[in-house]
């Protein structure tokens, strides 16, 4: 939350919400101003396909490469551990997480490279943001920013020493 509140007040856009709101609806083509529980149900139904189709074939990919292989990378090293657990945090799917959460369960990464990988999680988020923002280089932007705090705060909490 705390990173959150700090990028808010540094990065905040002069353009109001409702602008946003209309932007998307004309790009669209919704008329959310003609009726407004069709246009909601149809961005809910868009954006749901989008996320199933892309979330199956993230979860073909992590059951192909497995668990094991994901924990072999993510050793104990307290700058390497958090970096890569800060790449897996960014595949968009909550599995991710998981498996995350689960290696620090079992004891084969850090608390640091747990927070990583949790910190630069969004969940489906990512590919909502891919889906709806059309500006590709604000969204690597904001990939890169969530990837390098988490991998940053990791390798912060296993050089202190932090552990829970």
């Amino acid at each position: 939350m705390l990173y959150g509140f700090i990028i808010d007040f540094v990065l905040r856009k002069r353009k109001k919400e409702e602008e946003r709101i209309i932007d998307l609806c004309e790009k669209e083509h919704c008329h959310c101003e003609k009726n407004l529980v069709k246009s909601a149900l149809k961005h809910t139904i868009s954006i749901f396909i989008y996320i199933f189709i892309l979330s199956l074939i993230v979860n073909i990919i992590i059951s192909l490469i497995g668990e094991e292989t994901l924990s072999s990378f993510m050793s104990n090293s307290k700058l390497l551990g958090p970096i890569i657990s800060a790449l897996i945090g960014l595949i968009p799917n909550c599995a991710s997480s998981v498996i995350i959460t689960e290696l620090y369960l079992s004891n084969i990464i850090s608390f640091g490279s747990l927070i990583a990988g949790l910190l630069a999680n969004a969940g489906a988020g990512l590919l909502v943001l891919f889906k709806m923002n059309k500006n590709l280089k604000e969204n690597i932007s904001i990939v890169l920013l969530l990837f390098s705090l988490g991998a940053l705060t990791g390798i912060v909490m296993n050089l202190v020493q932090i552990r829970v």
